[in-house]
């Protein structure tokens, strides 16, 4: 037994020297996050409490699996802090292969670099590709035009697949390094995400109308007086998204397209997904303005058949005194009948930290795009 083991031995009270596999590991660059093993053994759920390691002490931890564990031929596995977006990287901040090991007992020692963090730092040459498609698109609807954005997966030029699209709102705030309240940093999170497997999206940014951006984002009557909303998300769906799948590669049917915003953004999306089901099968909203319409009212229960549909619902308790109850609210309302639930999943993700702002928006975007449509992807490549 080294050094290195006996310390651990001593501080942990775990025995390497047991019939069951003990992995050490050590890192160079630690935090308060936990660290989890995440392999073939488990379906490689990434925050596992079964396979959660010991912290012996600062950069130093341990994992004995066992004794009655049934190892598979050969482990295949990483080292997370809980999430993908949270993976082990080399010193260089790129993907690391899995890690494998035959052994079914003893001390396998192992040594990770770095972190990821909130699915950063990225490689620039993965950025998506930043497509201005017009300065000023004609809005029909409401007689207006607006700036519109198309960023593409990085190889797009090189490549001829389709892709999912997500049509998301106040594209000033998703990559504009210069927006005054930050940015969600979709682009650079997308060029980490493509390294995963779960980049490859076309997302279609509208930006907002400034000063009109509360009245064109409010649908109907509502505590802000009388929206546009309607006309609004008649323009997203009856002219821009016919513009965009006559275009762009897009894989155009409603299981592979998606809607979404933040705050009144979210709202709107909402919406959207009621008055067009046949559309969006896919909703993020994050953080929604429903206080401006407590009684909304749900069109999914209406229909004769409901469709299969993903909602990516995000709130944070640092919000408001009714942000997360009125989520709740949302959620429960929405998949009251019977026929609905079995047609509608929602993801409800709060964070009681979470202030309404676009860094924790920013935080969210990856997990809600994994989930919305990555989510059948297996295991670690």
């Amino acid at each position: 037994m080294d050094l290195e083991e006996k310390i651990i031995k001593s501080k942990s009270g775990a025995n390497p020297d047991s019939t069951g596999l003990t992995i050490q590991l050590t890192t160079d660059e630690d935090d308060h996050r936990p660290v989890y093993l995440s392999g073939n053994f488990n379906d490689w759920a990434t925050q596992d409490r079964r396979f959660l390691l010991q912290k012996v002490e600062f950069g130093k931890y341990i994992f004995q699996f066992p004794q009655d564990f049934n190892y598979p031929d050969e482990l295949a596995y990483k080292f997370t802090k809980g999430d993908w977006s949270e993976v082990e990287i080399d010193r260089y901040g790129n993907r690391t292969p899995n890690r494998h090991c035959q052994k079914k007992s003893g001390v396998q020692l192992e040594h990770v670099p770095r972190w990821r963090k909130n699915w950063l730092p990225y490689r620039p040459s993965q950025l998506p590709q930043v497509h201005l498609i017009s300065e000023e698109f004609e809005i029909p609807q409401l007689n207006k035009k607006r700036k519109v954005w198309a960023l593409l997966p990085h190889d797009y030029d090189t490549s001829t697949e389709h892709y999912p699209v997500l049509y998301l709102q106040d594209a000033q705030n998703l990559f504009n390094e210069n927006a005054a309240f930050g940015n969600w940093q979709i682009d650079k999170k997308l060029a980490v995400m493509s390294d995963y497997g779960i980049g490859k999206i076309i997302i279609i940014a509208i930006e907002h109308a400034d000063k009109e951006r509360l009245i064109e984002y409010n649908v109907g009557k509502t505590l802000l007086g009388e929206g546009q909303g309607k006309q609004y998300i008649r323009f997203v769906t009856d002219t821009l998204k016919p513009f965009i799948d006559k275009n762009f590669r897009t894989k155009s049917d409603r299981e592979h397209t998606g809607i979404g915003g933040s705050s009144m953004g979210g709202l709107v999306s909402i919406f959207s997904g009621l008055m067009y089901p046949e559309v969006y099968g896919k909703l993020m909203i994050f953080s929604p303005s429903l206080w401006v319409i407590p009684k909304i009212k749900l069109s999914f229960p209406h229909f004769y058949e409901p469709m299969d549909t993903k909602i990516y619902l995000y709130a944070g308790g640092d919000e408001s005194e009714t942000m997360i109850k009125h989520v709740k609210k949302f959620k429960k309302r929405l998949l009251k009948k019977e026929n609905v639930r079995d047609k509608i999943q929602v993801n409800l993700s709060i964070n009681h930290e979470g202030k309404h702002s676009e860094t924790y928006w920013s935080d969210e975007f990856p997990k809600a795009i994994e989930w919305l449509f990555f989510s059948e992807r297996k295991g670690s490549e």
